[in-house]
């Protein structure tokens, strides 16, 4: 069964697709935090290119048609092995940026 429900659409998919492109974007994430680690309050002005950078990477994936498919198949393959077995696959804990 592959139909997807409201909360699998718009809440479950697109937290794949976040955690996924934080890590297919990672260099873009280490040097926005090495950015701001190092200038401190003055981050929004100093980091900006950063940011940017980071926000283009982060944004490409997530109205990306393609990415959006695979995450949905990673999901589908998730919501099915947790149907037959009833263990939920543990997420890993990442800090958010």
């Amino acid at each position: 069964d592959s139909k997807l429900r409201h909360v699998e659409k718009d809440v479950l998919i697109p937290q794949i697709m976040r955690e996924r492109a934080k890590e297919l974007c990672s260099d873009k994430v280490q040097a926005f935090t090495k950015c701001c680690q190092e200038t401190g309050f003055l981050m929004v002005v100093k980091c900006r290119q950063e940011n940017a950078a980071l926000k283009d990477c982060l944004v490409g994936h997530y109205y990306d048609p393609l990415f959006y498919e695979e995450c949905k198949t990673e999901y589908l393959k998730q919501r099915e092995e947790y149907r037959a077995t009833g263990i939920k696959k543990k997420q890993k804990l990442s800090s958010n940026v």
